[in-house]
C-alpha cells in the first residue's frame, strides 16, 4: 500500500546507534509516559537477540542515505516485533514501505502487538489491512495492548 518507492536495506551492525536513537525519538513522542531513553540498553540487547534468533531487521533510508526507520520481523512466527520511523518521516510512506517489505518476507501472515493508547499506530495498521484479534498487556510497561493480524486478501 505504499505510495512511493523508498530505499530499504538490510541492517548492519554500524546502524545500531542510529536505530536506537530513532526508536527513542519515535516512542518518546507517543505520549505514553515511559522513559524510553532509559530503555536504550534493553533495545540494544533485544535487537541483538532478535538477530541471533533469525529475525530480519530492515532499515529505511532518509536524506543522505541515513537510517530514518526500521522494522524487525521474526520470520518463523510472522511476528512484527518493531516498526519505527523518525517523526520527520511520518506520512512520507517509509512506514508503509517497511511494512510492505515485512509482508513480502512473511507472505502468509503477520502478527504484532500495539499499545492500545497509540492511536496513530493503530490507525496505520488498520489502513494497512490489520485486524484486532485479541488484547493483552505489555510485560515491560503493564500498558494494555491489542494483538493485530494481517493475512493477504483473496
Amino acid at each position: 500500500m505504499s505510495t512511493e518507492a523508498r530505499a530499504l536495506r538490510e541492517f548492519a551492525a554500524a546502524d545500531l546507534p542510529a536505530v536506537v536513537d530513532l526508536w527513542v525519538m519515535g516512542w518518546s513522542e507517543t505520549g505514553l509516559g515511559i522513559d524510553f531513553d532509559a530503555r536504550r540498553g534493553w533495545l540494544i540487547g533485544h535487537l541483538r537477540a532478535l538477530r541471533a534468533g533469525g529475525a530480519k531487521i530492515v532499515v529505511g533510508l532518509g536524506a543522505g542515505g541515513r537510517p530514518a526507520g526500521f522494522a524487525a520481523i521474526d520470520l518463523k512466527f510472522g511476528y512484527l516485533d518493531q516498526l519505527c520511523v523518525a517523526p520527520s518521516e511520518r506520512g512520507s510512506g517509509l512506514a508503509a514501505a517497511l511494512l510492505d517489505d515485512a509482508k513480502r518476507r512473511s507472505p502468509g501472515m503477520i502478527e504484532l502487538d500495539v499499545n492500545e493508547a497509540n492511536g496513530r499506530a493503530l490507525r496505520f495498521y488498520q489502513r494497512e489491512g490489520f485486524s484486532v484479534v485479541g488484547r493483552g498487556l505489555n510485560p515491560r510497561s503493564g500498558l494494555p495492548t491489542l494483538k493485530m493480524r494481517w493475512r493477504p486478501s483473496g
